[in-house]
């Protein structure tokens, strides 16, 4: 037996020979191909003589010819008691057409939407995960109950309550893969009449463009200062999409007419409130504003994640179901939707349980205040012109800009490097009622603390570029 045939298995192979030609030259344009293509990676170890020609139907001595003809061409390389295997540096794949160079992203980063992820609870987390681990029943690492962990819908009921104002159940919440899985499961369920959404005259984008791909026409409903004029849902729409406790992007809450309003609507017509409660927990200013859930939770959908509060990368949401709706909910998900890692859903539940949850939002409420209080006083310092709205609550502020100024100043912010979106953007196309002034919204959470001054620094540079000819 050769030193070859001595060694190991080496890597499993799968190579279709050409059935034109001899067996030795299809064998070595095969091996070939595959180490051009990366298939074979410089290092693997190729299987023994004997091995790759009984697994070919072919001799023995074919396979050892073609080994030695790609060591002498530089594709393979053979030493004693190492076998035979890829070389390191072999012959470069033809070059294809050069692609366009990726742009750059912005050094600084103040779109709205996301924390900061330095300040994610690391320490705590993971001692949260190993008690969760530990606990944890042998069954929590099957499939499992579309409806998620029953650990973490018990934590969610007491936490959502005693902070949110929410009334529910175990058994009528439902995990999801975030906040966006959720209402995509809902406008699958949502059928029929159903099958137009109001929405807010300013909203998400994202939202309107999932809730289209199912399927689901959006209608808007104005907003003002009070919030969604919810007089004015389009008679279509049996569905209402609202994030009461915090407009967004705008920043103010539900005026306490306008919520009993939408509940009184919802009952008269038969139709569903879905309540976004993206960024409840963050307040700085004002008193708590519960949800609209627990004043009919027959009605409303209530949607939450801990996207804002932790991470995004944790991809877990909520959905607190009214009874008739959990069943069909519930089905949905089950026959093909993802479900929720059940290590992270038992992790979150001991993190809840814990106290840990409560500390960390406190602790970042603190630090986020403190990041919007010196965005609004060096924009008061050095750009006058701006108006600094919807601060009360949330991880965003609307910057409001002179008439005529948003394009210029989104054009100036990315001279500047800070990426930033205009308010803009967000309106519904279909709106008609009143735009709202120019203005940019401004993530204040995103950046890592040591560049926010930065972030800021810039951000003010770009405004005050963009406002130069604006009138005072």
């Amino acid at each position: 037996m050769s030193g070859t045939d001595a060694q190991g298995p080496g890597a499993d192979l799968h190579l279709d020979l050409a059935a034109a030609g001899g067996r030795r030259a299809a064998l070595v344009e095969a091996l070939r191909a595959a180490v051009r293509d990366g298939r074979l990676a410089p290092g693997t170890r190729l299987p023994p003589y004997r091995s790759l020609a009984a697994d070919l139907v072919i001799a023995r001595n074919t396979v050892a010819d073609a080994y030695a003809e790609l060591v002498a061409e530089g594709w393979l390389t053979s030493r004693q008691g190492s076998g035979t295997r890829v070389a390191d540096r072999v012959a470069a794949p033809a070059p294809g057409p050069p692609r366009p160079p990726a742009p750059a992203p912005l050094p600084y980063d103040l779109v709205q939407g996301k924390p900061d992820p330095a300040a994610f609870p690391r320490a705590a987390w993971l001692a949260s995960s190993r008690r969760a681990l530990t606990a944890a029943p042998h069954e929590a690492f099957g499939i499992g109950d579309p409806r998620g962990r029953v650990e973490l819908r018990l934590a969610l009921t007491e936490y959502l309550g005693r902070v949110r104002g929410v009334r529910t159940t175990p058994d009528r919440i439902v995990i999801c893969s975030g906040a966006a899985h959720a209402l995509r499961l809902l406008a699958r369920v949502l059928g029929g009449p159903a099958g137009t959404w109001a929405v807010e005259a300013y909203g998400l984008p994202f939202h309107r463009g999932l809730l289209a791909e199912a399927g689901v026409r959006t209608v808007p409903v104005d907003v003002d200062g009070d919030g969604a004029r919810v007089a004015d849902i389009p008679r279509p729409a049996r569905t209402v999409l609202l994030t009461p406790a915090h407009q967004f992007p705008t920043g103010g809450p539900l005026h306490p007419e306008r919520r009993a309003g939408v509940l009184e609507w919802a009952r008269a017509s038969g139709g569903l409130v879905v309540e976004d409660d993206y960024d409840g927990e963050f307040r700085y200013d004002r008193r708590p504003v519960g949800v609209v859930q627990g004043l009919d939770p027959e009605r409303t959908v209530l949607v939450g994640s801990a996207s804002k509060a932790l991470s995004p990368a944790l991809r877990i949401g909520w959905m607190c179901l009214p009874a008739a709706l959990v069943d069909e909910v519930v089905a949905a998900k089950g026959l093909r939707e993802p479900y929720a890692s059940a290590t992270e859903q038992l992790t979150l539940a001991d993190f809840l349980v814990s106290g840990a949850y409560d500390r960390h939002v406190r602790r970042m409420r603190q630090r986020y205040r403190g990041r919007r209080d010196r965005l609004t006083a060096l924009l008061a310092e050095r750009v006058p012109q701006a108006r600094v709205t919807g601060i009360a609550a949330g991880l965003h502020a609307v910057v409001e800009l002179p008439p005529g100024t948003e394009r210029p100043a989104l054009a100036a912010a990315v001279r500047h490097g800070v990426a930033v979106e205009g308010l803009a953007s967000y309106r519904h196309p279909e709106a008609r009622g009143p735009a709202r002034p120019d203005g940019l919204v401004v993530g204040y959470a995103t950046p890592p603390e040591r560049l926010y001054g930065a972030a800021l620094d810039a951000l003010c540079a770009a405004l005050s570029e963009a406002l130069a000819d604006a009138p005072s």
